[in-house]
């Protein structure tokens, strides 16, 4: 059922998705109403066209796509091992951060992979969520190829973008295979 209530979002459309978090953040919209209804404010909370709800605009649209890798990793995940690791005395946190963690590191690299690389071209949560007023990158690529007409600097910024993330994942790719071929060795 949670993986259900998970994948739900990536069934609408990311622009209605925007839209209802901006009915959400919204000055009168439906966190202040209750809390002005209730008297716990008196003023607007003002959460529109800030970092925050960029920030929360992000993590709905991408929260997906880093819990899926993760639960992709955990399911293959042999139980047995975390009772050894009980019967060895561990705590649940040693557990965790020796035994289920390490487990579920591919997981969570292809998750953050999954995640960073459409943030970082992201424009629709900055530019609906923070007013136009705050600038990410792929909201400033997207403003010089529309509105500035400044195609060749828009273009210059998607290549730079696009080497950024080429490095990374070359990166991430070499560290990945050393790591591969240490633990062959052994």
């Amino acid at each position: 059922m949670m993986l259900f209530l998970i994948t739900l979002p990536f069934w609408t459309n990311l622009l209605v998705r925007t839209y209802a978090w901006i009915l959400i953040l919204s000055t009168d919209g439906v966190i202040e109403q209750p809390l002005k209804f209730l008297g716990m404010i008196d003023d607007s909370l003002d959460m529109m066209y800030t970092n925050g709800a960029i920030g929360i605009g992000l993590v709905y649209t991408y929260i997906p796509l880093m819990v899926l890798p993760i639960y992709a990793s955990l399911e293959k995940l042999d139980f047995r091992l975390i009772e050894a690791a009980h019967d060895l005395y561990a705590n649940r946190f040693e557990v965790a951060r020796q035994v289920i963690v390490p487990l579920a590191a591919p997981g969570i690299v292809a998750g953050c992979i999954l995640v960073l690389i459409p943030s970082l071209g992201a424009f629709v949560a900055p530019d609906l969520l923070g007013g136009g007023k705050k600038l990410m990158l792929g909201s400033l690529i997207q403003t010089q190829f529309a509105s500035a007409r400044n195609w060749p600097f828009g273009s210059a910024l998607a290549i730079c973008l696009l080497a950024l993330v080429m490095i990374a994942l070359t990166y991430q790719a070499r560290v990945t295979a050393k790591r591969r071929a240490e633990a062959g060795e052994q």
